[in-house]
């Protein structure tokens, strides 16, 4: 019987494998024609499709561990497969075959009064891990993404949904082979020892070049203290949607309801509701009727709670903390100078939305905040690479440096400087 000790040393020789092999498929990959990549992810696309049945019994084993470790509905929501979200796993797939190659991509060029010729040029970043929870999607995503910029990557998926990233990862593996592309270009971690998280945040021996984690809090946190490697992501997302006394309340009304309740669970749900006190009379108690009917909890301050006896007090926590739940905080604000100072003191500088029809606010809006992604007039749930029209995302960053917002297939690219000469030499 292996000891704790033991275990430990297992995990850590196994993660520099990996760590080896994926630098090892580096340099075909960063040299992979387009048109072979294409062919990879159309293969994995299709052989999504033909193992619907494998993956969803496999994520019904995770769905009745996670339903027997008490998960929360939010937690079991991410987690959960339907045919449904398996073709919509495909379909992301074929969307990110279908955008243009980034890798070669000249991105800027000009010419030096000495005759020398400089451009630069998009070039994989090398070797990306990325650590998620729950979500077997992000399995597909991360992987078709990476492989499109011309990057190997290390998925570390949570034991939670062990069972249906792997046979999510059966299917890319199936694309890289009919493509003939190093099957190490995508790995899996294939044990759930929290020990291979800290063998991959220490670096795998200069093999991981950067690490995008994928989860809640806890996760993030970790990452963000351990690495000792570059770090994409977001801690949380406390996400703010904002009436202005310009709003259109036909558009607010449904705006709202579905940033909030589409889908609870994901890091682009509202969690704050900030109405412009001039149209309290007008729209408050319309737009909360509508949150209520379709299941939502409301906790408000007391003076909205008046306005609406069903609300529950919202105590200082609720301005701060990210539900994925059906619950929303509210508060009324005198204008857009009190909902911007209130964004800037609790957002985590994700997501925020403003419904408005004056022009003039919306522009202080989007001037005056300082988040990575910022709607008019649009639900927050567009906070999302496929929406953006990345084909998917990794995640959503929102450091300042290198990335931010959805992190698509150009964020996962750096780039490098090519200069053409005719024998200059320097004086």
């Amino acid at each position: 019987m292996l000891t704790r000790r033991d275990q430990i040393h297992d995990t850590a020789t196994l993660m520099a494998e990996i760590g080896r092999k994926a630098r090892a498929a580096t340099r075909p990959l960063a040299v992979a024609p387009a048109e072979r990549k294409h062919t990879a992810l159309v293969a994995m696309a299709a052989s999504i499709l033909r193992n619907e049945q494998k993956i969803l019994d496999a994520n019904a084993i995770d769905m009745a561990n996670g339903a027997e470790a008490n998960l929360s509905p939010a937690m079991l929501d991410r987690l959960k497969l339907t045919p449904e979200r398996i073709r919509a796993m495909a379909d992301g797939v074929r969307a990110i075959a279908d955008l243009k190659d980034p890798v070669g991509e000249v991105t800027a060029a000009w010419d030096r009064p000495n005759g020398l010729h400089i451009e630069r040029v998009r070039t994989p970043l090398g070797v990306i891990g990325v650590i998620y929870e729950s979500r077997p999607n992000v399995t597909a995503d991360a992987g078709a993404l990476c492989l499109k910029a011309g990057n190997a990557v290390i998925l570390r998926g949570g034991s939670d949904s062990l069972n249906s990233s792997q046979a999510v990862h059966a299917c890319l593996a199936e694309g890289l082979k009919a493509a003939d592309l190093p099957e190490d270009a995508i790995q899996l971690v294939p044990v759930a020892d929290r020990a291979a998280v800290g063998e991959l945040l220490k670096g795998l021996g200069g093999n991981l070049d950067v690490v995008i984690p994928r989860g809640g809090r806890s996760l993030v946190e970790r990452v963000q203290t351990e690495a000792r490697v570059p770090v994409f992501a977001h801690l949380e997302g406390i996400v703010h949607v904002y009436i202005d006394k310009s709003a259109d309340l036909e558009k607010a009304v449904p705006v709202v309801v579905n940033a909030k309740m589409r889908r609870t669970g994901i890091c682009g749900a509202a969690e704050t509701l900030l109405v412009d006190r001039a149209v309290a009379g007008t729209h408050l108690l319309p737009i909360l009727q509508s949150l209520e009917k379709a299941g939502c909890e409301i906790r408000a301050t007391e003076e909205v709670a008046k306005a609406f006896p069903a609300a529950k007090p919202a105590n200082d926590a609720d301005w701060t903390t990210e539900y994925l739940d059906s619950i929303i905080s509210v508060k009324l604000v005198d204008g857009i100078s009190e909902a911007i100072d209130h964004i800037e003191t609790h957002s985590s500088h994700h997501t925020e939305a403003i419904i408005a029809e004056d022009a003039g606010a919306v522009e202080r809006f989007f001037n005056e905040i300082d988040s990575a992604i910022l709607l008019h007039n649009a639900s927050t749930q567009f906070a999302d690479g496929g929406e953006f029209g990345m084909g998917a995302e990794i995640g959503i960053a929102t450091g300042r440096m290198h990335a931010r917002g959805p992190v698509g297939v150009e964020q996962l690219t750096s780039f490098k400087y090519r200069v053409r000469g005719a024998g200059q030499v320097r004086g």
